[in-house]
């Protein structure tokens, strides 16, 4: 049976509380966390005492063993540092790692933390427009070769364009950005719904890459499992992991909760079989939006977010609300004219909201 959200303090369900309205914007899902999450959670509560707590080695020693498990890239346990959310991360990273006269560069469409980041720094920063080629949003290499930079952010796979960057365009990326920091968000690694597409951490490249990047992850996407609150950042260099390590934060942010430790490390235990059955579930979701929205959209290689080309429509998130679709405007991710369609929800859900918005479609024309 589909989870009941409405009333359960939900950030997508409850904006539009009281209106006939299917939220399709913010980016979580509406499926229940594994099993095994829900019991060692479960576990910990009856314990019964929720004091300071550390992280756990066995946590560092599940993130090595993913690591080298899914993609190759092996990392020492001493190379992690633990943070309260990917989110926290990017806000670290532009403070600690850039000086105020420092320059950055941010792949545009992006999620809106990049930016939000550097200008709240704030730290001045180019913007590197992503093309649509052959159906996937890739680098402008031509603006990112003539733009120096002591930081280059990287959103791999991409939110909002859905694309899994392949070796050789990261190799590009990263040779186009010289010595540059990179900070690569990594936090959607565990979505790749296409088969032909493989994630790369772009620090297991080479090793000169891996003492240039600081790369931030969670299960907290994958998972579902945004309220637990737990991510962390790789570095191998010890300036870069001190940097985003918590006595340099000096306690601005917190660390991560002793729940979001629990979720974590039950989810990279217990959970590859639920994750494959929700990419499974997740790529007849993206096939049903491809085969029935009559928009252009890229291929989504990965996440369960669909950006879609509106620039021929008036206000088009404000069009789909008023038909009872809630989606993210392309505004927020510096694109207007655009829209993000979340369809990590229910089938039956989903096939109501686009036959709302083809009938949206039909009124505007």
């Amino acid at each position: 049976m589909p989870v009941e959200r409405a009333g359960s303090w939900s950030l997508r369900w409850d904006r539009y509380a009281g209106r006939d309205v299917i939220p399709l914007w913010v980016a979580d899902t509406d499926f229940r966390a594994p099993r095994g999450v829900l019991e060692a959670l479960g576990a910990r509560v009856r314990h019964g005492v929720f004091g300071y707590s550390l992280p756990p080695e066995k946590l560092r020693s599940a993130i090595v063993e993913r690591l080298a498990g899914r993609y190759g890239w092996c990392v020492e346990p001493s190379w992690i540092v633990f943070l309260p959310g990917v989110v926290s991360g990017l806000h670290v990273s532009a403070r600690r790692l850039l000086a105020p006269d420092e320059h950055a560069l941010v792949p545009t469409p992006i999620y809106q933390h990049f930016k939000r980041a550097l200008e709240l720094a704030p730290r001045p920063h180019t913007d590197i427009p992503l093309a649509l080629e052959r159906g996937r949003w890739v680098f402008d290499f031509d603006v990112i070769k003539r733009t120096p930079a002591r930081l280059a952010y990287l959103c791999n796979p991409h939110n909002p364009g859905g694309t899994v960057f392949t070796r050789a365009e990261l190799v590009q990326f990263a040779q186009l950005t010289r010595d540059a920091i990179i900070v690569s968000d990594e936090s959607r690694s565990g979505l790749v719904l296409e088969p032909g597409a493989k994630p790369l951490p772009i620090a297991s490249q080479s090793p000169e890459l891996s003492r240039r990047t600081v790369t931030l992850m969670s299960a907290n996407e994958a998972f579902n499992m945004r309220a637990a609150g737990c991510a962390w950042a790789v570095g191998e260099d010890p300036r870069l992991r001190e940097a985003m390590s918590l006595d340099a934060r000096a306690h601005a942010l917190p660390s991560p909760s002793v729940f979001g430790y629990i979720a974590t490390l039950a989810a990279l235990r217990e959970g590859n079989a639920w994750l494959a059955a929700q990419i499974e579930y997740l790529r007849g979701n993206r096939d049903l939006v491809q085969r029935e929205l009559p928009l252009p959209m890229a291929v989504v290689q990965a996440t369960y977010l669909a950006w879609i080309d509106c620039r021929g429509m008036h206000d088009a998130h404000e069009h789909f609300l008023r038909h009872g679709v809630a989606l993210s405007p392309g505004e927020q991710f510096g694109a207007p004219g655009f829209v993000r369609l979340n369809f990590g929800t229910q089938r039956a859900r989903l096939r109501q909201a686009l036959q709302r918005m083809t009938r949206a479609l039909n009124s505007a024309g």
